[in-house]
């Protein structure tokens, strides 16, 4: 079972729409992050696959919307691994206030080359990304 990432983030007014609410979109905001500080977490900043001519892009989230987050709620935006190929990484990924699940996804985030071929991951990385949570 892979370990959890957990990014804490404070819903703030430019969040939510007119009602007050989360704007649905801002829940992919909130997943990304997440999942960017994991692999700054293994020393990977979003300028270090720029570096080496590669590219982390989404190719696909499925996402479910469960209940709203609110002005001023703390939520937590969590990634798991779920499944690491040779190109491309599964992540699963929730946003949390407390216990309740407010949004559930699955992204799939694939390394493209600078002609927007998929290509490996860089090996250092995918080595992070497969000891990540193998750790007792």
């Amino acid at each position: 079972m892979s370990k959890v990432f957990q990014h804490p983030i404070r819903i703030y007014i430019e969040d939510t729409d007119a009602g007050g609410i989360v704007y649905y979109v801002n829940y992919l905001k909130f997943i990304e992050r997440s999942r960017t500080e994991l692999l700054r977490s293994f020393g990977y900043g979003k300028t270090a696959i720029l570096e080496e001519g590669l590219l982390l892009v989404v190719h696909s989230i499925d996402a479910q919307y469960l209940a709203p987050a609110k002005l001023d709620d703390e939520v937590i935006a969590t990634a798991s691994v779920k499944k690491l190929a040779r190109s491309y990484v599964i992540f699963e990924q929730q946003v949390l206030r407390g216990d309740q699940v407010l949004c559930h996804a699955t992204a799939k985030i694939a390394c493209v080359n600078e002609k927007m071929k998929p290509t490996a991951l860089p090996m250092h990385l995918h080595k992070a990304i497969a000891s990540y949570g193998n750790e007792e």
